[in-house]
């Protein structure tokens, strides 16, 4: 068991007061806080091993070298890839996303094709697959959404075909929290020769991916979301996949030699690492990866379970309050109280320093689905406690009593 009071003491930003009172943060599925380690190594980098990677032959390159290639080692066992050749830097899990429709889709997917994508999906895993079939005459199509949340497994099969290509698929809604059974759904999927890609923005923190036993092709996360710097994303693919496919973009260090009229390029995963990188914030990353580590995925796991037991119970008390969670969440809640607007709710909670994301959450087609506007979110990390839930609870009735609402 992990002891949230505890840790949330190694987070600077909890011993800051907003108007006398402290931070409660419940939006961990849009970004999380830091600990206090993953910025001291930022610091210490910039501090006192500062220089270009790759390139140099002198100490301070050898050693920022070093620390990147040595964060690309953790990443790989962190996720069980077999290789850190599989892991590819990029900006964030969107930039990883729109690479693989940008080399493995614009030279895979022809006309006729299919792509399937599920009624769950964020944005950033769903526009990039409608601009592809647009661009290349293929079909989208959607797993649609049950009642209870879940997707249609009945609907899923009868979609697949021969010519599916790709199954983009959400590994844990950001809405929902909603975990589809992904292992399963690769499985049909690579009967029919697909590729599949799961984005695991809201899961690779939260609990553990094994990329080998799940056997999927592509799995894209940021480091944000799981208390590392922003502005580093990370794309793991099958090696040959990605031996197999051009690079993303051209330029400085993916180049092996280069001529007037042509060009080589270098191995994976550095011909898709197109001039200098966010080194700083990468190597930050494995310090987070080292701390989530430490702290043990399980124990996390539980520990936000838990707590959304505990908030599910507090909000059914109220009859004016919609709740719209999967059973099967790990720390993920969204809801809506009537007569009150999400950005409304948001706002007031904000009086009482409680942080929840309010709007579509880049899940507009989920959002109609449910038939609402916008939900108001919360969603838990292993700094949290039942003191937080004491103090949303606190909130929520704040925001009854403003808007005269009775339960």
């Amino acid at each position: 068991m992990l002891n949230p009071r505890a840790l949330k003491s190694r987070f600077p930003i909890f011993s800051r007061k907003i108007k006398g009172k402290s931070i409660v943060y419940l939006d961990n599925a849009s970004s999380t806080q830091k600990p206090k380690v993953v910025i001291d190594a930022l610091k210490n980098f910039y501090e006192n091993h500062y220089a270009n990677i790759h390139r140099g032959l002198y100490t301070l390159s050898e050693e920022a070298t070093e620390a990147y290639e040595n964060a690309r080692k953790t990443t790989a066992k962190f996720i069980h890839a077999k290789s850190e050749h599989e892991i590819v830097f990029t900006r964030n899990c969107t930039e990883s996303i729109n690479l693989v429709a940008y080399t493995w889709g614009e030279s895979e997917i022809r006309k006729g094709d299919e792509i399937i994508a599920s009624a769950l999906e964020h944005h950033s895993n769903l526009v990039p697959w409608q601009e592809l079939a647009r661009k290349k005459s293929a079909k989208l199509k959607i797993i649609p959404l049950k009642n209870n949340l879940t997707l249609d497994l009945q609907a899923f099969k009868k979609l697949l075909n021969k010519k599916t290509r790709l199954v983009a698929l959400t590994a844990m809604s950001n809405v929902t929290g909603t975990v589809p059974p992904v292992k399963e759904m690769i499985r049909l999927a690579h009967k029919f020769g697909a590729r599949v890609l799961i984005d695991g923005a809201q899961s690779v923190a939260h609990s553990t991916t094994d990329v080998q036993k799940l056997d999927c092709d592509f799995l894209a996360f940021s480091s944000h979301k799981m208390l590392g710097p922003t502005g580093v994303g990370v794309l793991y693919a099958k090696q040959r996949i990605l031996e197999s496919i051009p690079p993303f973009m051209f330029g400085g260090d993916m180049v092996r030699y280069v001529t007037q009229t042509k060009a080589s390029f270098e191995e994976v995963p550095w011909k898709f690492e197109a001039g200098t990188p966010n080194i700083a914030d990468v190597v930050a990353f494995e310090a987070a990866l080292k701390f989530l580590q430490k702290v043990g995925l399980k124990n996390i796991e539980a520990h936000e379970k838990k707590l959304l037991t505990q908030t599910k119970k507090l909000f059914s008390k109220y009859k004016s309050v919609q709740i719209y969670s999967a059973k099967n969440s790990t720390g993920i809640l969204s809801f809506t109280i009537k007569g009150v607007h999400p950005h409304d709710i948001s706002a007031v909670f904000n009086e009482e320093n409680v942080c929840v994301r309010a709007g579509h959450h880049c899940a507009h087609p989920l959002m109609d689905r449910l038939r609402v506007p916008a939900t108001a979110r919360i969603s838990f990390y292993l700094y949290n406690d039942s003191s937080d839930i004491a103090r949303l609870e606190k909130a929520l009735l704040k925001v009854f009593k403003i808007f005269g609402i009775k339960n």
